[in-house]
C-alpha cells in the first residue's frame, strides 16, 4: 500500500515538470478568497482567463490540479467557473505565513497546455489570544527597587496581521503595571514593571489578570493569571502566639502524653521562615521528663510525673529561623493530683502482751500519711468490729490504739486488729495493717473439776497400787497459773485410814488402791480431793470422791443350822406318824457376800432312802414326801449341798441324821450301834439332857428378843446423835429373807456354840449369836433395819 501511493507521487511529481516546462511562456494568474468561505462560492470565470470556449474546455478535457494533490477548487466543465470545493483554514494551510497562497494548475489535454494559478486565502479573525498556561508565577525579592521589569510569557494568536495580538493590559493594582515590548518581528511580549516597593509581610503574594488583545474587528482578548510571589528577605525573627504557655497536666499521664504545643510564626519565607524549637536553658531532670519536636514545637513526656515529687515545670522553649534571627517563650507546666498514694501507716509504739483485768490501757501509737493532696490526701481511719478496742485521735495524724475495757485472756488470748485507713479521693485507696496483741495472764481463775464429785468402783481383793480412776481438774489460766497439783484433804472421819487405803499422783490425779480391800469390811468410804494451781496468789477447788468397793464370790455358804463339826452329825427326830410334806428341819445358811453371790440354793445330794426326803430350793426346808412305814429302816443319813449364785460358784455341805420316832413321848432310841452298850441308865440320862436343851434353847431366844430391841433403841438414837449408842463396830445388813418359811439369811453371822459340860451323846446342842463387825452395804455406815437374828426351827 505504501509502495502505490509513492508511485503516484512520482507520477504527479512528473507532471509538474512538464506542466513547467511546457507553459512556461503563461503569465500566472492570482485569485484571492477569505478563509472560512462556504463551499461552491464562485472563484474565477477561466474561460475568459484563457480565451477559451466552453465546447473547447470540455473537449480539450480541462482540469484543475493542486499542487499537494488536494481537491479544494472545482472546474465546471460546463460553464468554466472555478468554485471552492471547501472550507478553508489559512492557519491550517499556511500557519503563522503570511500572504498564505496555494498553487494549483489547469491543464488542457489534446493538445497538452497547463496554465499555472495562485490562490491567496484571506485572513479573518477567527481566533482569540491564547496564553501557554492559565496561570503564571513569578517571584520577585521584596527588595526589588520600582521600576524593575520582569518579563512574563506572550499569548499566542494564529490569526495574522491586524487580526493577531496588538496589545496587553493588567488588572488594576498599586505595584504593577504591564507594557507591551515589540521585537519587531511582529511578536509583542508583555513587560511587568514595578511601581512601589514591596513588603512580602505585608502582602507575600499578588493575583493579576493579564489580557491580551487582538486587532480584530471586533477584537478578540484572551487572559492568564498571574500570581507573583514576593520573596523574602531574613528582616524578621520568629515570634510565639503566646509570651506564657500555662498548662495542666495529670500525673498518671502515660508516656508519649502531648504536654503542650508551641507555636512561632516568622513573617520571613523560604529559609528565612522556617523555624525551628529547642529548650532554652534545660536542667538534667527537665531532660529526663520532657521532649521537643523541633519541627512541630510539641512538647511530650518521656517519662512519668509524679505530684509529690515535682508539682510543677517551668520550660524556656526558643524558636529560630534559617537566618539566625529567634524569639523565646514560656510553658508553665502544672501537675494536677491523682489519687495514685495509698495512705501510709506506722506503728511508732506497740504494747504486747498486755495483762488481763487491765483497765484502759494505750495498745499502739501510729502516724497515718497520704503523699496525695487535696481531698485526694484526706484519709480516715477505723478498726473492725467486735473487738474490744477503740481508736483515738491524737496530735496531727497521730492515733492512739486503746483498750475499751479489761480483757478476758480466758475469753480470748490474741487479738488481730485489723486498722484500715482510706483516703477521700476517686477512686478510694485503702490502706490495711494488722497489728497482733497478745493478753497476758492473771491468776484470776481457780482450778475447775469436770465433775462436781466422782464415783469410783474397785473389786474388792485388788492387786495393791492398782489405778482405780482419774479425777480432773482444768485452770483456764496458762503457764504456771494453770498447772495443777492434787492432794488429798484430811478426812472428818478419824476411823478411816484414809492415807493406808488411797493414794493420788499429785500431777495428773490418778487414784491409787494402796492395798487390798475387803467388800465385808469395808464397802464405800468418801473423801476430799483439792486443785490447786501454781499463781500468785494460788487458788484451789474441791471435788468429792466417793469409791465404791465391789464385791466378789470370795466367801462360801456358811452352815448357821444345823451346827456342823468334826464330832458327830446333827440328829434330828421324826414321828413315824407325820404326815408328807411334814417340816423334818430346815437348813439355815448365810453367805459374807453380797448380791447374786449370797443368794443360795438348797440341794439334796444323798440320802438313805431317797425317795422319802425332799428340799426345797430356796428355803432349805427338809420335809418328808410320803407317809413313813414300818419297812423304813429307824435312822436316816442325808447329806445336802448349799451354794451361792456367784462366779466361780462356792459350796458347803449339810450332814443331817434322822432318827425315826414312834413318837416324843420316846425321848431317845439308841442308835443300832450305841444299843449293844446303853443301859436303862442312859434312857433316864437322855430325858434329863431333853430337858436342859428346851430350857435353853428359851432362854436364847427370850436373850435375842431382848437383845434385838436395845439394837433398834440404839440404832435410833445413833440417828439423832452420833455419839450416843456403845456397840461393837461394824454394819448390819438392812434386809433379811424371812428364815421361817420361803427364804434363808443373806448375810454372813458369826455363832458361838455350846454344848452341856457333861453330854456324851451330842444329839441337843445350845446355841446363841455372837455379833462381829459386820458391815452394812448402806454407804452412810449406819446399822440396818433388821439386825441378823436367826430362827431355830425344826426344835
Amino acid at each position: 500500500m505504501k509502495m502505490g501511493k509513492e508511485h503516484k507521487q512520482r507520477q504527479v511529481l512528473l507532471i509538474f515538470l512538464l506542466l513547467g516546462v511546457v507553459g512556461a511562456g503563461w503569465e500566472p494568474r492570482h485569485y484571492f478568497v477569505l478563509e472560512e468561505t462556504p463551499r461552491g462560492t464562485f472563484l474565477a470565470d477561466l474561460l475568459k482567463d484563457l480565451g477559451l470556449g466552453v465546447a473547447e474546455l470540455a473537449a480539450r478535457g480541462a482540469q484543475v490540479v493542486s499542487e499537494d494533490n488536494e481537491s479544494r477548487l472545482q472546474l465546471d466543465l460546463q460553464t468554466g467557473k472555478l468554485i471552492l470545493n471547501e472550507n478553508l483554514d489559512r492557519e491550517e494551510l499556511c500557519g503563522p505565513t503570511e500572504p498564505c497562497v496555494t498553487h494549483f494548475q489547469v491543464l488542457l489535454k489534446k493538445p497538452l497546455e497547463i496554465f499555472r494559478a495562485a490562490l491567496q486565502v484571506g485572513d479573518i479573525n477567527d481566533h482569540s489570544p491564547k496564553f501557554p498556561e492559565r496561570e503564571m508565577t513569578v517571584k520577585i525579592v521584596e527588595a526589588s527597587s520600582v521600576g524593575s521589569v520582569f518579563l512574563l510569557k506572550s499569548a499566542q494568536d494564529l490569526d495574522v496581521g491586524n487580526n493577531s495580538i496588538q496589545n496587553y493590559s493588567l488588572s488594576t493594582n498599586s505595584h504593577f503595571h504591564v507594557s507591551t515590548r515589540d521585537l519587531g518581528d511582529g511578536r509583542k511580549y508583555p513587560e511587568l514593571v514595578l511601581d512601589k516597593e514591596l513588603d512580602r509581610e505585608e502582602q507575600a503574594e499578588f493575583r493579576l489578570t493579564l489580557t491580551a488583545l487582538d486587532g480584530g474587528s471586533p477584537p478578540r482578548t484572551g487572559t492568564s493569571q498571574i500570581r507573583i510571589i514576593v520573596l523574602d528577605v531574613n528582616d524578621n525573627a520568629p515570634k510565639f502566639a503566646q509570651a506564657l504557655y500555662q498548662v495542666q497536666i495529670l500525673e498518671s499521664s502515660p508516656v508519649g502524653s502531648l504536654v503542650a504545643k508551641v507555636s512561632a510564626k516568622d513573617l520571613d519565607t523560604g529559609t528565612n521562615g522556617e523555624v525551628s524549637y529547642s529548650f532554652f536553658h534545660r536542667s538534667q531532670e527537665m531532660s529526663k521528663t520532657f521532649e521537643l519536636d523541633a519541627l512541630s514545637g510539641e512538647v511530650r513526656l518521656i517519662k512519668t510525673l509524679d505530684f509529690e515529687t515535682a508539682s510543677s515545670y517551668e520550660i524556656d522553649i526558643e524558636a529560630s529561623d534559617g537566618g539566625g534571627l529567634s524569639g523565646k517563650c514560656s510553658v508553665s507546666i502544672q501537675v494536677m493530683d491523682v489519687n495514685d498514694n495509698y495512705p501510709e501507716l506506722t506503728v511508732s509504739s506497740l504494747t504486747s502482751p498486755i495483762p488481763e483485768n487491765s483497765p484502759e490501757t494505750e495498745v499502739a501509737l501510729f502516724r497515718i500519711r497520704d503523699r496525695d493532696s487535696g481531698e485526694n490526701g484526706k484519709t480516715i481511719c477505723s478498726i473492725q468490729d467486735g473487738i474490744p478496742f477503740v481508736l483515738e485521735p491524737s496530735v496531727e495524724n497521730f492515733y492512739r490504739l486503746m483498750t475499751e475495757s479489761g480483757l478476758d485472756r480466758e475469753s480470748r488470748a490474741e487479738y488481730n486488729i485489723t486498722i484500715t485507713v482510706t483516703d477521700l479521693g476517686t477512686p478510694r485507696l485503702s490502706t490495711q495493717h494488722t497489728i497482733t496483741v497478745q493478753v497476758s495472764d492473771v491468776n484470776d481463775n481457780a482450778p475447775a473439776f469436770t465433775q462436781s464429785s466422782y464415783t469410783l468402783f474397785v473389786q474388792e481383793n485388788n492387786s495393791p497400787a492398782l489405778h482405780i480412776g482419774t479425777i480432773s481438774a482444768t485452770d483456764s489460766d496458762s503457764g504456771s497459773n494453770a498447772h495443777i497439783t492434787y492432794s488429798m484433804l484430811p478426812t472428818h472421819d478419824p476411823q478411816l485410814p484414809l492415807s493406808s487405803l488411797i493414794s493420788i499422783n499429785a500431777d495428773n490425779g490418778q487414784v491409787f488402791a494402796l492395798r487390798a480391800l475387803d467388800y465385808e469390811s469395808l464397802q464405800s468410804f468418801e473423801f476430799r480431793v483439792g486443785a490447786k494451781d501454781q499463781g500468785s496468789p494460788a487458788l484451789s477447788s474441791q471435788a468429792l470422791v466417793r469409791v465404791q468397793v465391789l464385791d466378789a464370790n470370795d466367801n462360801a455358804p456358811f452352815v448357821l443350822y444345823p451346827l456342823q463339826n468334826a464330832s458327830a452329825p446333827f440328829t434330828e427326830l421324826l414321828p413315824r406318824a407325820a404326815e408328807p410334806g411334814y417340816l423334818v428341819t430346815k437348813v439355815v445358811a448365810v453367805d459374807r457376800d453380797s448380791g447374786q453371790n449370797a443368794w443360795l440354793s438348797f440341794q439334796l445330794l444323798k440320802a438313805t432312802e431317797p425317795g422319802l426326803f425332799n428340799v426345797w430350793a430356796h428355803n432349805g426346808e427338809v420335809r418328808t414326801s410320803r407317809l413313813l412305814s414300818e419297812r423304813d429302816a429307824p435312822k436316816h443319813r442325808l447329806l445336802l449341798l448349799v451354794k451361792d449364785n456367784g462366779d466361780p460358784q462356792r459350796s458347803a455341805s449339810v450332814n443331817l441324821h434322822v432318827l425315826l420316832v414312834d413318837g416324843f413321848s420316846q425321848p431317845y432310841l439308841p442308835l443300832p450301834e450305841e444299843a449293844r452298850d446303853v443301859t436303862g441308865y442312859n434312857e433316864d440320862l437322855l430325858t434329863l439332857y431333853l430337858v436342859i436343851a428346851l430350857a435353853s434353847v428359851s432362854s436364847l431366844f427370850l436373850l435375842s428378843v431382848l437383845l434385838f430391841v436395845g439394837v433398834r433403841l440404839c440404832r435410833r438414837a445413833r440417828a439423832t446423835s452420833l455419839g450416843g449408842c456403845s456397840m461393837p463396830e461394824g454394819h448390819f445388813p438392812g434386809h433379811l429373807v424371812d428364815v421361817s418359811g420361803a427364804g434363808t439369811l443373806s448375810q454372813s453371822y458369826q455363832y458361838e456354840v455350846c454344848l452341856t459340860g457333861d453330854s456324851h451323846s451330842n444329839e441337843f446342842r445350845f446355841m446363841k449369836p455372837v455379833f462381829t463387825n459386820i458391815l452394812d452395804q448402806n454407804s452412810d455406815g449406819q446399822l440396818g433395819d433388821n439386825p441378823p437374828f436367826p430362827s431355830i426351827l425344826g426344835m
